[in-house]
């Protein structure tokens, strides 16, 4: 069996917004030669999310507007108890929850077997740092 490890780096400008790394992983699946196996695509921080959903604006609006409902940002301490150690981003921990922190794709002759409209995400929810992606795969 091969395995093949790969960091993708992004660094999100805004607070919170979603990337399309699919062409990324489609890129670490070519570079191993894995035609079989399985691959793991997971966020390497406790603020971001990766997950699988359709590529649609509208969809990614939702999101944001969902999320921000149920664990709005709010830097004081009064709202977050996480936040009483000088952090302001107990809201982005909430959000990473909720979306997940990783997903593992199907590798099927050398290709990401997707279902229809699926598409890999990263989601950032305390942007503006640097942040990294683990990409492995294994097989034959």
């Amino acid at each position: 069996m091969k395995s093949y490890r790969e960091e993708l780096w992004f660094q999100v400008a805004s607070r919170m917004d979603f990337v399309n790394i699919t062409p990324q992983v489609e890129a670490c699946l070519a570079e191993s030669g894995i035609q079989e196996g399985l691959c793991l695509v997971n966020a390497m921080h406790i603020t971001a999310s990766v997950f699988i959903n359709d590529n649609e604006s509208g969809l990614h609006r939702d999101y944001k507007k969902w999320l921000e409902e149920l664990a709005p940002f709010d830097a004081s301490p009064e709202r977050y108890h996480h936040n009483r150690t000088g952090e302001d981003n107990a809201d982005a921990h909430h959000k990473r929850q909720i979306m997940g922190r990783e997903v593992v794709v199907a590798v099927t002759a050398g290709q990401l077997d997707f279902g229809p409209w699926e598409q890999i995400f990263y989601g950032e929810f305390d942007g503006r740092r640097k942040k990294r992606v683990l990409v492995k795969i294994i097989g034959e």
